[in-house]
């Protein structure tokens, strides 16, 4: 993920306060009611700079909905529990687990509070189909290190980036059976006559869905749309997709709804989503000039090699480990949608080797 508050050129209203202060003083952020029946609910994301993970309960006429839950491991799941119980309600009471992505900090607890509640788990088909190819994070690990040879990433720098910091060897496998329920754009999860409808919005990953609340006027983003950085986008080892147009897609799509607040998964609430939609466009415009100016300057560069010549939030020597495994699947993203629209190609060989096409 990158900050993109540095070229930012409109400004968004900051309204979840308390949660921005807690973000400065890197603490978790309380449990609050952000309109009625609907509740932010944190848990702690151990051992990674994002911190926590912003779950949402959601109370409807045909039951109770979370939306998110948060990483793998004892201290979030003690988050969550407490967090809902703060709310009135128990994990018991929960119908439905409604996934914004298939990353592990929004899916990680899924299968343990189907567990305890009988709720039944649902996320967009395509990440479904994700999350079954690859079947744990460990065989995930081993297609991303073949991954990373083919970038032009050193032997010696492999071991570092393959495993995320808060990552353990307690991981869970994701069975066929994972996931109850497959999503669709449009739907409504909850049931006719409920106010969750389901905004299908690929980019950060495949199947990545919003919910839009339509009683309150609100949306629930999970990591398409952030307040201060973008999320990361990067095709996964299986795939060549151009993940970096899909997200631009989508963002357009998002941008067009004027919604009274947005609700992500990071970070704090906010009003102004079409001005935070012109900042992440405006960002990715910048990256793509970025690269370009990049590859006029260099004789055929891995993705690695561009990447750490590009502008980071830190110097590219402080990007260590699995920062930097984004970093370089980001600069991938974008050098994709580069030789999609015939602006770079690379070459025939195993690792990367980009070129601006001749003649533009």
């Amino acid at each position: 993920m990158t900050d993109t508050t540095t070229s930012a050129t409109d400004l968004i209203t900051v309204t979840g306060t308390v949660q921005k202060q807690a973000w400065a003083d890197r603490v978790l952020p309380p449990v609050e009611e952000v309109r009625p029946g609907l509740w932010s609910v944190p848990t702690p994301f151990p051992n990674n700079p994002l911190r926590y993970v912003l779950a949402y309960l959601v109370e409807t006429r045909k039951g109770l909905a979370l939306v998110d839950t948060g990483w793998h491991s004892d201290e979030a799941w003690d988050g969550l529990v407490a967090g809902v119980r703060q709310t009135g309600h128990e994990l018991e009471d929960i119908d439905a687990v409604l996934i914004t992505h298939f990353h592990g900090d929004h899916f990680g607890l899924a299968s343990r509070v189907r567990e305890v509640s009988g709720a039944r788990v649902a996320m967009h088909t395509l990440d479904a189909k994700a999350i079954r190819e690859f079947g744990s994070l460990r065989s995930f690990i081993d297609q991303d290190r073949a991954w990373l040879i083919r970038r032009g990433v050193p032997d010696d720098q492999l071991p570092e980036m393959l495993l995320p910091p808060s990552a353990t060897d307690d991981e869970p496998h994701w069975d066929d059976d994972a996931v109850d329920v497959l999503l669709e754009d449009g739907d409504l999860p909850m049931g006719a006559g409920t106010p969750l409808r389901v905004l299908w919005t690929p980019g950060h990953t495949p199947g990545h869905i919003c919910f839009a609340h339509t009683d309150h006027d609100v949306l629930l983003t999970g990591d398409h749309v952030l307040p201060r950085i973008s999320p990361n986008i990067s095709p996964n080892p299986l795939t060549e997709s151009d993940t970096l147009g899909e997200f631009l897609a989508s963002l357009e799509k998002v941008g067009q709804l004027d919604v009274g607040e947005v609700l992500p998964a990071h970070e704090y609430r906010f009003a102004g989503l079409p001005a935070r939609v012109r900042q992440l466009l405006h960002h990715h415009d910048q990256r793509l000039a970025e690269i370009l100016a990049a590859l006029a300057d260099d004789d055929g560069p891995s993705t690695a090699a561009v990447a750490a010549q590009l502008t980071w939030s830190r110097p590219w020597e402080q990007n260590r480990g699995f920062i930097r495994r984004s970093a370089i699947g980001e600069t991938y993203a974008h050098l994709l949608h580069l030789e999609r629209r015939n602006l770079v190609t690379r070459g025939p060989g195993e690792t990367d080797a980009w070129r601006p096409v001749s003649g533009r």
